[in-house]
């Protein structure tokens, strides 16, 4: 049985989901013992990827999020088990993707009319795990009528706006699919895969657990398709109903208000 120690920055709010702009996520400073390197080793390993970047990729921008910022390579690092060809390789790739993506114009007014389905929302609360939740409410997603253009934009602000979201010492968040109501309608493999890669490729190791919540008959076989797209991380996704979400993620205090009923 799992010991639950009571943490008390799952009962403070969290910043709403239509500030003008995505909030910086703070600087946080990663450890010896978390990354499973000497902090020495994991700094000069740091430098080589930086300089690297610098040499290769010069074109790429720099500050936050850039090819110059230690702490998200030292991320990236982790991820690619400190494999220096891997993390540049890859880290191309993302800081590139947020350039052309332009991750850093979103802002509430850019996702305003897509936010206002009602579609996906990031919760006012933590989960009991310390972790910012992000809720999708699979019935108001109508793929033949919302602009899939404008579907991704609300994606990855709200990923960026969990992200901002992690308490210090906290490194995933919570994805929530709310399956009730869905239909063939709601079916959109190219929106869920898009969803599942920007977190494998740019956001890696971010995304801690997905819950398929009341998944209907319907769904399993859009599933069985899905999961071999999902790469590794059709391994965190669990299928539960309400009940378990309100005994196992949330406190009374917490728990979504579409949930409560």
């Amino acid at each position: 049985m799992e010991l639950r120690i009571w943490n008390p920055l799952r009962h403070l709010p969290l910043p709403s989901v239509y500030s003008n702009q995505i909030p910086s996520s703070r600087t946080r400073s990663f450890s010896a013992r978390s990354s499973h390197f000497d902090p020495n080793q994991s700094h000069k390993l740091v430098l080589e990827v930086k300089e690297k970047l610098e040499k290769d990729h010069q074109s790429l921008p720099v500050g936050k999020n850039g090819r110059d910022d230690e702490d998200l390579i030292l991320w990236f690092l982790r991820d690619r088990k400190f494999s220096v060809p891997e993390s540049v390789d890859k880290l191309h790739k993302a800081i590139k993707w947020r350039q052309e993506f332009g991750v850093s114009d979103l802002s509430q007014d850019s996702v305003k009319s897509i936010a206002e389905t009602g579609k996906a929302y990031v919760h006012d609360f933590l989960d009991v795990n310390g972790r910012p939740v992000l809720v999708v409410d699979a019935s108001k997603h109508f793929p033949g009528v919302h602009d899939p253009v404008e579907n991704e934009k609300l994606c990855v602000f709200l990923i960026e706006k969990a992200l901002s979201a992690l308490p210090e010492g906290r490194e995933e968040i919570l994805g929530i699919f709310d399956l009730r109501g869905f239909g063939t309608e709601n079916t959109d493999l190219k929106f869920l895969t898009f969803l599942f890669d920007v977190f494998y490729f740019y956001y890696p190791k971010r995304l801690g657990q997905v819950l398929f919540v009341e998944a209907p008959f319907i769904f399993k076989p859009i599933w069985q398709l899905t999961k071999p797209l999902l790469k590794s991380y059709a391994s965190v996704v669990r299928f539960c109903s309400v009940e378990t979400l309100r005994k196992e993620y949330f406190t009374e205090a917490t728990l979504p208000a579409k949930f409560r009923d």
